[in-house]
């Protein structure tokens, strides 16, 4: 365990949710970028149908070998294919209906070149061997690849982890967020005899031979590329039933044998999790795939049914209350966020990474829910107001399309504000729920843009939200109250700081008085009559807005 809390400590100096990891600068967009991060034509004819990926693993090299069977629809005829795979790992063979396929490779592309006619609506299928020395993990998960560690049985404790850097870092694929395996994948992990090899979905098949065992994960849902993990260690199980709302669900707890007796304390929150989340959310989104936690040497990723945890079984994030309000040590921030993930970048997951903030947003916002449903509404807008202090406001929340340029860290706590604050605007708890469960089923497991999200909450909610989106997610000023008061009896305000079509009503105490007002959009003064008296005006903090007295 000492190994683990030093990475636990190191990991404490980091910035909160930093992504350190080599991305593109849009100042300086490259060919590869552009090929990483946008639908080239060498994807767009193909529509992913399913993956099988068999994997061996040498921990003692610290190696991989494997191969990727990928079943595809023909939606347009064409020839050319493009596979993704990051170096150093090479693709040694390409096959088709038991032919060998030429390719050329161009950085950490390949571009395949198909023998056989692809006809339209056809269903077909190529098979990709490849192996080699994976990148190692700098920083995981920000600086993702193979984490190789020991744990402190100086047993091997193996994981992997890729979002943003892509997961074509450890096997060949499609490594492109707008396109999903619409009947899932499943995962054969060849490892030492003497450990246990964990993935996504549920374990089907179990292989025991001298040296080796092969470990058989099948999922059967839909699932995004960086979802797709592999954890490999000296792991013991347990789990139980949860009764949700689509019935009985199975979930189940990988852990280091040594640390069976607290995880078994510690995992408690995530019944706790469940309850509250399908209560805001609407039901767990993989029930067929069941729920996993499983202990790894990192902080945490939300892979899809197989939650990763490296918090060390203590509440806070690392032991600590991002907030400072006490709050946020009333839960283990990784099992909650992480696990709220499922709903937001798994289920609902962004075609692009610009827009990230639909899957860091909510998820943020998702700690304050728990919150709430456990705690109450006090509790949790203090969560919130207390995490803005991280906010920066250099960049805005939604990044450079087409070249998978990671956007800001505000996406996490201004974007959980954001949120917040158009909460407030409806004043509707109800409505606002039924949103986030009606978000889930309209976009069950589908990829989306931020303008399809906007359009739909904008919609659902009878708002015209144009200029607040396009003020919190596309610019970085924030609004600013901005008030004076004439002859001791008239209240005059607008808006500064922001867009001039910015007209979002506010909640502002006068008095010790909440009152809403109105703003028209060409930002001149409004008016409001004040008793006589002397005056004391600050605005709702829920509303996340500046404040100033006009000088």
């Amino acid at each position: 365990m000492v190994k683990q809390l030093l990475i636990l400590l190191t990991l404490i100096q980091l910035s909160f949710f930093t992504f350190t990891q080599s991305l593109p600068n849009a100042k300086n967009t490259t060919r590869a970028d552009t090929l990483r991060g946008s639908i080239t034509k060498e994807r767009a004819w193909w529509d992913l149908k399913q993956y099988e990926l068999s994997v061996s693993v040498n921990p003692t090299k610290k190696t991989i070998s494997g191969r990727n069977s990928i079943t595809y629809e023909v939606i347009s005829e064409a020839t050319l294919m493009q596979i993704d795979l990051q170096r150093p790992l090479k693709i040694k063979k390409i096959t088709q209906e038991g032919k060998n396929l030429k390719y050329h490779r161009e950085g950490n592309v390949y571009f395949v070149k198909l023998k056989k006619k692809q006809t339209l609506g056809e269903i077909n299928q190529i098979h990709i061997t490849y192996n080699g020395k994976p990148r190692e993990a700098r920083m995981a998960p920000w600086d993702g690849g193979f984490s190789w560690k020991k744990d402190e049985l100086n047993n091997d404790f193996i994981a992997t982890s890729c979002q943003g850097l892509g997961a074509s870092v450890w096997w060949p694929c499609k490594d492109h967020m707008y396109d999903e395996p619409d009947n899932g994948m499943t995962i054969h992990a060849t490892i030492p005899k003497r450990l246990m090899a964990v993935s996504n979905g549920r374990l089907v098949d179990s292989l025991i031979n001298d040296k080796t065992n092969t470990y058989t994960w099948k999922v059967v849902n839909p699932i995004n590329n960086y979802g797709v993990n592999l954890n490999i260690g000296n792991y013991v199980h347990f789990g139980e039933k949860y009764q949700g709302e689509k019935g009985e669900l199975d979930m189940e707890y990988w852990v280091l044998k040594q640390n069976l007796n607290q995880a078994k304390v510690q995992f408690k929150d995530a019944k706790r999790m469940m309850e509250a989340f399908e209560h805001w959310f609407g039901p767990y989104p993989f029930y067929e795939d069941s729920y996993k936690l499983v202990e790894v040497p990192y902080l945490g990723m939300e892979h899809q049914s197989s939650v990763t945890y490296g918090n060390g079984y203590q509440n806070g994030y690392l032991g600590r209350d991002l907030s400072g309000t006490g709050w946020g040590k009333k839960f283990d921030f990784i099992i909650i966020h992480e696990s709220g993930h499922e709903w937001f970048a798994n289920n609902i997951t962004y075609k692009d990474i610009a827009d990230m903030w639909l899957h860091e947003s909510f998820t943020s916002y998702s700690e304050a829910l728990f919150l709430e449903y456990f705690y109450g509404k006090k509790a949790a807008a203090a969560y919130i107001i207390g995490k803005q202090k991280t906010i920066q406001n250099k960049s805005p929340m939604i990044s450079n399309y087409g070249i998978n340029e990671s956007p800001t860290n505000d996406i996490y706590n201004k974007g959980s504000s954001m949120l917040h604050t158009l909460r407030q605007w409806l004043n509707n708890d109800e409505m606002w729920r039924n949103l986030l469960r009606n978000l889930n089923s309209e976009f069950y497991h589908k990829t989306v843009s931020s303008k399809e999200v906007e359009e739909y909450i904008a919609q659902f909610l009878g708002l015209d939200l144009n200029s607040f989106f396009n003020q919190y997610l596309r610019d970085i000023r924030i609004p600013t109250f901005t008030y004076k008061i004439e002859n001791n009896n008239q209240l005059l305000y607008k808006w500064t700081n922001c867009n001039k079509d910015f007209d979002m009503p506010l909640q502002v105490i006068i008095d010790g008085e909440k009152q809403t007002l109105k703003f028209n959009k060409n930002q001149e003064f409004n008016s409001f009559k004040l008793n006589s008296g002397k005056h004391q005006i600050s605005v709702d903090p829920n509303y996340y807005v500046f404040i100033e007295k006009w000088k």
